[in-house]
């Protein structure tokens, strides 16, 4: 990476991390204020503690600025000091007081910042997420997203909250601390400084290993957390096929190994730590040393030894607190750069111009082709119309394009330039504002999802201030209120996660119904019936025929019966279209639909097993 491209990826960090400081960053200066300000009280405690040994005992003169010495003056000099020390005690604790009172605030304000912080990441995120393409969900794994919305999101909270509130308080402290060794020895202060330049460099050596290894173990641990999810999810498939061994030995081998990525991260710290340890108590016994032999030869006052040994001690908690930020910048680096993959991702966007049409329900494919993403071409020159309030049935094997069509009808996909067109009402669908269009037409997927709610809080999720009564008009449409009136609860009763509650054809039936409270001008069927038996299906047909009759319906099936009423059917193989027609002209065409229609129908003459 050239340092252009460095520098461009540093301002787009910092842009992120000002758009996610938004609403805490004057608490964090308020914080950052309060531990420079604690940092100052404890720089004042050894200068009392020095001028009571040398000045109010020792009798040495004072050596303090001018407006120091103004007030000692008022006091009636260090001399009344020395005969009343309770006084300079009483300053000891006073200093202690707004020391204790500035770190209050600091806990209170970074507390409250911090807290601010993260709902205001995880907010930013899942909204961001929430509009991303259904093509990124796809290739982002489940459990890895969750891990980058939580763990990576504390991760970056701790590094502003616990390091970065910090620096001003380090800047104070090495600024006096310095300030004051200077002027009590220089000599001496050299000598704290020999091993320093050494510490420096080695915790800069680390970082990029520290780094590395975040990296690793942040990306398996969101492999491990998809795994956990994963099971989670499907556990009734794990045991329905006796699969708890496998899934078992799989999970604990990757904990395996993501365990072993972090002792290995662990030995090269605690190689760092031991190593910056040994520098550090070198660097104070060398102050100690040097300090007691320039006292006894009369170099230092006992009271400056003492001092100067306090300032040295607060010199070195910024230094060792150096190593402690470059790991966690290290970890927060990784965290970031995780959550900026999100942040970066671009979300659907409408092209400039977006109109809101009036949505009717004539539909127009003309000539379109598509491929997914390193896919060969699922549908190639793909056209047809549906007039509206017209019901079109679509027929076809197993990855023949009739899902792929529907997505693309509902822009889950976009449909590339130079590649066909999509029209609702005369209108190019890419002209059209997406949420506008998604609102106007209700879609059940081919695998229907319920969140862990209630049923009536599932039927009505797709249509805001959906009341009981069109909640129960909808189960009715689907065939599902006297399945859900059996239930003890009824509308209330708890749906588990995936619908894990309800069999194949109730969690059909309720994403029906909610589909139904929308009352869009576009309905699509995806396969959507394939679990419900015959005699529900033509029920639920009839009640769509019924309610919807100025709808236009697509309904995707592999039962004939289902498309038996269609106004027009398409039979797709291959991603193009093979044959369309009414049922009556399709079953005596000659051509896979026919048949199809013989085998299940009990009309074929021989079936080929």
């Amino acid at each position: 990476m050239s340092k252009q491209e460095k520098r461009q990826k540093n301002k787009e960090t910092r842009t992120l991390m000002l758009r996610f400081l938004k609403g805490s960053k004057l608490l964090f200066c308020v914080s950052m204020l309060s531990a420079a300000l604690a940092a100052l009280a404890d720089m004042l405690s050894p200068q009392i503690i020095r001028a009571a040994i040398d000045n109010a005992i020792g009798g040495k003169e004072a050596e303090f600025p001018a407006w120091i010495m103004r007030g000692v003056d008022a006091l009636g000099g260090f001399s009344y000091l020395g005969e009343h020390l309770w006084i300079m005690a009483l300053a000891v604790v006073a200093v202690a007081a707004i020391k204790v009172a500035s770190q209050y605030l600091f806990r209170v304000s970074n507390t409250k910042a911090s807290e601010t912080l993260v709902k205001t990441m995880r907010d930013t995120a899942f909204s961001h997420i929430e509009h991303l393409p259904f093509s990124w969900h796809m290739k982002n794994r489940t459990g890895d997203i969750i891990q980058r919305c939580t763990s990576d999101i504390d991760t970056m909270k701790n590094f502003v909250s616990e390091q970065l509130t910090n620096v001003f308080r380090i800047i104070v402290m090495l600024i006096l601390s310095l300030f004051f060794m200077f002027s009590m020895d220089v000599p001496l202060t050299l000598i704290a400084f020999i091993p320093m330049p050494v510490i420096i460099l080695y915790s800069l050596y680390f970082h990029n290993k520290f780094r590395k290894g975040f990296l690793e173990c942040d990306e398996n641990e969101g492999k491990l957390s998809t795994m956990a999810q994963e099971n989670l999810t499907g556990v009734r498939v794990v045991r329905a096929f006796g699969r708890e061994r496998f899934e078992k030995d799989k999970f604990e081998a990757q904990n395996a190994h993501y365990t072993g990525l972090w002792e290995k991260l662990g030995t090269i710290m605690s190689l760092y730590w031991s190593s910056a340890d040994v520098l550090s108590g070198t660097q104070i016994l060398l102050v100690v040393v040097f300090g007691a032999v320039f006292c006894i030869r009369g170099r230092m006052q006992p009271g400056e030894y003492v001092a100067f040994i306090s300032y040295n001690a607060m010199l070195m908690w910024p230094i060792r607190m150096l190593g402690r930020m470059i790991a966690d910048m290290s970890k927060a680096g990784v965290s970031i750069e995780r959550i900026k993959y999100i942040m970066d991702s671009p979300a659907e966007q409408d092209p400039p111009g977006a109109i809101e049409p009036e949505i009717r329900g004539d539909i127009v494919f003309n000539h379109v082709s598509f491929a997914y993403e390193n896919c060969p071409p699922m549908l190639q020159d793909v056209s047809f119309s549906i007039a509206e309030g017209q019901t079109l049935g679509i027929l076809g094997g197993t990855g023949s394009g009739k899902s792929t069509m529907m997505y693309l009808l509902d822009k889950l996909y976009p449909l590339e330039e130079g590649k066909g067109t999509i029209s609702v009402g005369g209108v190019d669908i890419r002209r059209i504002r997406t949420d506008w269009l998604r609102r106007h037409i209700g879609i059940v997927l081919q695998e229907p999802f319920l969140f862990s709610r209630t049923i009536s809080e599932n039927i009505a999720i797709a249509c805001d201030g959906t009341d009981l009564t069109s909640i129960k008009a909808a189960a009715a449409a689907a065939c599902l209120d006297e399945t859900v009136e059996s239930f003890a609860k009824g509308y209330d009763t708890f749906v588990g996660e995936r619908g894990v509650t309800l069999s194949g054809g109730q969690k059909q039936r309720a994403a029906i119904a909610r589909t139904l409270t929308g009352n869009t001008p576009i309905m699509i069927f995806d396969d959507s019936l394939s679990a419900v038996d015959t005699e529900t299906d033509a029920k639920i047909r009839a009640q769509l025929e019924e309610r919807f009759g100025t709808a236009t319906i697509i309904l995707i099936s592999h039962r004939i019966t289902t498309l038996a009423k269609a106004d027009r059917i398409l039979v797709l193989e291959n991603g193009r279209i093979v044959e369309q027609g009414t049922h009556e002209e399709l079953k005596q065409a000659g051509g896979i639909y026919q048949s199809i229609y013989e085998i299940q129908s009990g009309t074929a003459k021989e079936v080929q097993l």
